[in-house]
């Protein structure tokens, strides 16, 4: 299983980052592997539509899981209709966050929000 967080450092202690569309990075945690990967998120700079960018990225890397504070309407919709499930992130570190997500501890994230359109950043 692929779990994929948005972070603000290529680090596994790093906060998740608030903003799933304009995250700096994601890490791709391969649960079988035990291997992790960090993204440079390309969707960062975009002037629209970094959230869609973003969730394409992941559905391209095969993600099965993300663990996210909030994320768009648009992104999500990208993330389950490519079967990805979405859990809200608490708050701490990209592993502790791993470590919550493998012992069960995460909700479904269910407050989609409608995006932040046209803002640049968030």
């Amino acid at each position: 299983m692929k779990i994929a967080i948005p972070v603000d450092d290529k680090s596994l202690n790093s906060n998740v980052c608030i903003s799933f569309g304009r995250t700096p990075y994601f890490l791709i945690y391969d649960t079988n592997a035990k291997d992790t990967q960090f993204l440079d998120n390309s969707a960062a700079a975009s002037q629209g539509g970094a959230g869609i960018k973003a969730s394409q990225t992941l559905v391209d890397k095969k993600a099965d899981v993300v663990i996210t504070p909030r994320c768009g309407e648009s992104a999500a919709e990208v993330l389950t209709g490519a079967d990805i499930k979405i859990y809200k992130s608490v708050f701490g570190s990209a592993q502790k966050n791993i470590d919550e997500f493998l012992n069960g501890n995460l909700s479904d994230l269910t407050e989609i929000h409608a995006g932040f359109h046209n803002h640049g950043s968030n």
